[in-house]
C-alpha cells in the first residue's frame, strides 16, 4: 500500500481527538506520568527533546535513550492506533561530534563537505532516538548585531540556497526511510533575519520583491531537495505575524514552492499571537494558525486545548484538521517510523566523524590579513600566547550545541604547544592581574581574542559589534613591544575591526568551529593547513555602517558605502573592512584569460536552455598547494525595476599545486539572469549584463554579454 493510501486508512480510523493529538508536540521534560498518560490517550504526535525555548544556550543534555524508548513503546503498544511518536531535537551543527557553526560552514564555500558533515550529524542523532532535527536555519541576514545570524548561511540568497541543499541532502540521506536518515526542518520561515535593528523576534518590513528575490530562494531550494518539515518564524512581516499568515504558510509555501511536508510552530509561537496583538486569547490564536496552514503546535497546547471546540463551532473545518494530520502522518510514514519506531543499533566511526569535522573546520576559517607574511609561524619562533580564548574549550563548540562535550576539544594553547613545544608560552593570569607583562623574550604575540558562546545565538543580540575595548588594549600593548602581532578572532558573528586593525599584522577569523577547532587553528597558524575560507557575511568597519551587504541597489547619485564610489559617512572611510567572498591564502592565485563563448544570445534560445559559457584560467603562482574559490557575479545593467549592483550566481572551489593551472567554466543561463519581477513571476529581460569573475565580491574582472 502506498503512503497516501496508508494515510487515508489511518485518518478514517481516527477520532477527532486523536487527530488533534497528532498536531501536538510536547516537551520531553514534563512530568513523566503525565506524559505517558497523554501518549496512551493518543494526544501526542511529537516530543521535543529540550528543556526550554532557549535550549541552545542551556546545559540540557539529551535524556537517556531508554527513556525515549519507553515513550515510544507506550505510543506503539498502548495507544489505540499505535501511531509512533516523532522525536525532535535541536541538532543544529553537531551532536556528539560538533561541526562549525552554520555561518562558518557557509564560509567554506564547499557544498560537499557541508553535506558530509550533516550526514555524520544525522547518523549520530538517529542512534539517540532523534529522527527529526530543527535545522537548517535558512534566514538570510544582513545584520551581524542579530545573535542568530551565526546559525544561518549569511547575507546571500544564492549561497544560502546551496547551503540549504547541502544540509537537507546530508540530514535526510539518500532514502528517508533508512535507519540513519532523519527529517530536516527548514527554518525560520520567513524573514526572521530581517528583524529591525538586529533585535530578536522583532518586526520585519519586507516587500514582496525582496521576499521573492532574497528571502525565499533558500527555502525554495530546500523544498526542491525534499525537506520534510518547515518551522514558522516568530516575527511579523509588514504587520502580519507569520504564524497566522495563510499567504505565507499555504499560498506561497505549498501553492508556489510545492511543499508537501508539515509546518511546525516555533516554541509557543501560536500563543504569542496574543503578544502580537492579533489574537484575543489562545483559542483565537489556535483558530488563526490552523486556518493559516500551521500543522503542528510546539509545546503551548493551543491545538490540544481548543481545536476540538473550534471544529464544533465551525470556526475550523474538519477538512483543515484532516489536511494537517495528513501532512504529519505522511512524514512519519516516509521516515519508516511505523516499521522501525525505535533507535537503530549500528556503530559510529567516531574517528572518521572527528576527521570530517577537522576537514570542514579547516575550510571555514578565513585569513583576513597577513602583512609581510606574518603567517604561517615557524616552529622555532618564540610565541607569547595571550588573550581570553587561549585556554578555552567550550566556546569553540558554539551556540546551539546541546550534546557536544568540551572535554573533546583541544584548547588553542595545547594545540599550539603540540607543534611549537617549549617555544609557546601561554600567559594564564592576564585577566586577573591586568599587568600584561610582556617581558618574556618572544618573537611573536598570538592574541586569542573573541566572544563566548553565550554572546551569540537566540536572544543574544548586540548593539555594538566592535571588538571589546579590553581586547583592543591587549593588542595595543603587544604592538608597543615592537614585535609581530597575530590576532586569532574567535567571534561567532562578523565583527567591526576598525579599532583593532592598526595593531595587528595578521587576522585569522575562526568563528566557533566545533570539536576540532583548536587543532585546526594551530595547524593554520603553523602552515600545516593553508586557509581557504571566504566570508559569507560582510565585515563592516564599524557598527554604524550596518546594514552593509554587497548585493545592494545603486543609489541615485551613485554614492554608496560598499564599492567605494562615493562617501556615505564623513567620519569613516567608505566601504567594508572585508567584503563578502573575501579570504586570503598562504599561496598566490592569478585569474586571467576571462572569456565568453558568445557575446549575445536570443531570449528565446536562453528560455529553451541555451547558456553563455564563461571561462577563465586559474593559476597557483605561489609556493604551496592551496584552494581558491572562483566566484561569478552578475549585474543587470538596465532593467524594468532596480536590480542589485552585483549578485553571486556561481562559485567553484579548486585546489592547485604550485605552478599548476586549471580552466574554470561557468554556465550562465535563464536561472542566473532572471529574477522575480513586479508580478512576482520569474522574468528574463533583453539587454546588457556584466559578468564578474574573481576571488571576492569586489573583483573588477568582467566580460559583457547581451540578451537580444
Amino acid at each position: 500500500m502506498d503512503i497516501e493510501k496508508r494515510v487515508d486508512d489511518l485518518i478514517e480510523k481516527m477520532t477527532l481527538r486523536e487527530k488533534i493529538g497528532q498536531l501536538n508536540q510536547v516537551s520531553g521534560n514534563i512530568d513523566k506520568a503525565a506524559l505517558l498518560k497523554l501518549i496512551k490517550e493518543g494526544k501526542v504526535g511529537s516530543v521535543i527533546m529540550a528543556s526550554s525555548c532557549f535550549a541552545g544556550n542551556d546545559e540540557s543534555a539529551v535524556a537517556g535513550t531508554d527513556y525515549y524508548e519507553e515513550l515510544q513503546k507506550t505510543a506503539v503498544n498502548e495507544s489505540r492506533l499505535g501511531i509512533p511518536i516523532i522525536f525532535g531535537r535541536d541538532v543544529i551543527h553537531g551532536h556528539h561530534t560538533v561541526f562549525p557553526l552554520p555561518l562558518a560552514m557557509a564560509n567554506s564555500f564547499n557544498d560537499g563537505l557541508v553535506e558530509r558533515a550533516y550526514r555524520d550529524i544525522a547518523r549520530e542523532a538517529a542512534l539517540d532516538h532523534i529522527r527529526w532535527t530543527f535545522t537548517p536555519m535558512l534566514d538570510i541576514s544582513r545584520d551581524p548585531r542579530w545573535g542568530r545570524c551565526v546559525e544561518g548561511p549569511g547575507e546571500d540568497p544564492y549561497l544560502g540556497a546551496r547551503m540549504a541543499a547541502a544540509a537537507v541532502k546530508g540530514i535526510q540521506g539518500k532514502n528517508l526511510s533508512d535507519a540513519d536518515s532523519i527529517a530536516a526542518c527548514a527554518k525560520h520561515y520567513i524573514g526572521y533575519g530581517a528583524a529591525e535593528g538586529g533585535r530578536d523576534y522583532h518586526h520585519a518590513e519586507i516587500s514582496d520583491y525582496s521576499l521573492y528575490n532574497y528571502y525565499l530562494p533558500a527555502f525554495r531550494e530546500a523544498v526542491k531537495c525534499g525537506v520534510q518539515t518547515v518551522m514558522n518564524s516568530f516575527n511579523d512581516i509588514n504587520g502580519q505575524p507569520v504564524a497566522s499568515s495563510k499567504k505565507l504558510l499555504t499560498d506561497i509555501l505549498r501553492g508556489e514552492l510545492g511543499f508537501d511536508g508539515f509546518v511546525i510552530s516555533d516554541w509557543e509561537a501560536i500563543k504569542q499571537l496574543i503578544n502580537h496583538g492579533v489574537a484575543e486569547n489562545e483559542k483565537q490564536a489556535a483558530q488563526m494558525s490552523l486556518n493559516a496552514g500551521l500543522d503542528m503546535d510546539m509545546v503551548d497546547e493551543c491545538y490540544l486545548n481548543y481545536a476540538e471546540e473550534l471544529v464544533t463551532e465551525g470556526k475550523v473545518s474538519q477538512e483543515t484538521i484532516d489536511t494537517a494530520v495528513r501532512n504529519v502522518l505522511r512524514v512519519k510514514l516516509r521516515l519508516g517510523l511505523f516499521e522501525q519506531p525505535y533507535a537503530p543499533k549500528y556503530k559510529i566511526d567516531k574517528e572518521k566523524h572527528r576527521k570530517d569535522a577537522y576537514e570542514l573546520a579547516a575550510e571555514c576559517m578565513v585569513l583576513l590579513k597577513n602583512n609581510n607574511g606574518a603567517l604561517p609561524l615557524k616552529t622555532d619562533e618564540r610565541i607569547s600566547l595571550i588573550g581570553p580564548m587561549a585556554n578555552i574549550k567550550e566556546t569553540h563548540l558554539g551556540t546551539w550545541t546541546l550534546d557536544g562535550n568540551p572535554a573533546d576539544v583541544t584548547s588553542i594553547a595545547d594545540a599550539m604547544k603540540k607543534i611549537g613545544g617549549s617555544n609557546v608560552n601561554c600567559h594564564h593570569q592576564w585577566l586577573i592581574d591586568r599587568q600584561f607583562n610582556f617581558a618574556w623574550g618572544c618573537d611573536t604575540y598570538v592574541l586569542c581574542l573573541g566572544e563566548s558562546r553565550q554572546m551569540s545565538g537566540e536572544n543574544n543580540c548586540l548593539a555594538d559589534i566592535a571588538v571589546p575595548d579590553y581586547q583592543v588594549d591587549i593588542a595595543k600593548r603587544a604592538k608597543a613591544q615592537g614585535k609581530k602581532v597575530v590576532a586569532v578572532l574567535c567571534f561567532a558573528r562578523p565583527v567591526a575591526l576598525k579599532e583593532l586593525e592598526p595593531y595587528c599584522d595578521a587576522f585569522l577569523y575562526t568563528s566557533h568551529c566545533g570539536t576540532a577547532a583548536g587543532e585546526v587553528i594551530a595547524d593554520i597558524l603553523y602552515g600545516v593547513i593553508n586557509p581557504s575560507g571566504k566570508l559569507a557575511m560582510t565585515m563592516p568597519r564599524t557598527t554604524g555602517q550596518i546594514p552593509m551587504y554587497y548585493n545592494h541597489f545603486k543609489a541615485a547619485r551613485y554614492c554608496n558605502d560598499y564599492y567605494s564610489l562615493g562617501r556615505s559617512y564623513k567620519d569613516i572611510m567608505s566601504g567594508p573592512m572585508y567584503p563578502f567572498g573575501y579570504g586570503l591564502s598562504y599561496t598566490e592565485f592569478k585569474l586571467d584569460n576571462l572569456s565568453v563563448d558568445s557575446e549575445a544570445l536570443k531570449l528565446s534560445d536562453i528560455e529553451a536552455g541555451k547558456t553563455f559559457k564563461i571561462r577563465a584560467r586559474l593559476s597557483n603562482t605561489g609556493n604551496v598547494k592551496g584552494k581558491e574559490t572562483v566566484q561569478l557575479y552578475i549585474r543587470d545593467c538596465v532593467s524594468s525595476v532596480m536590480r542589485p549592483i552585483r549578485e553571486l550566481k556561481g562559485y567553484k572551489k579548486i585546489e592547485l599545486e604550485p605552478g599548476n593551472t586549471e580552466t574554470v567554466e561557468f554556465s550562465v543561463g535563464y536561472d542566473e539572469l532572471s529574477y522575480y519581477g513586479d508580478d512576482l513571476k520569474k522574468v528574463l529581460e533583453t539587454g546588457r549584463f556584466t559578468v564578474y569573475v574573481g576571488f571576492d565580491s569586489l573583483t573588477k574582472n568582467s566580460v559583457n554579454i547581451e540578451v537580444i
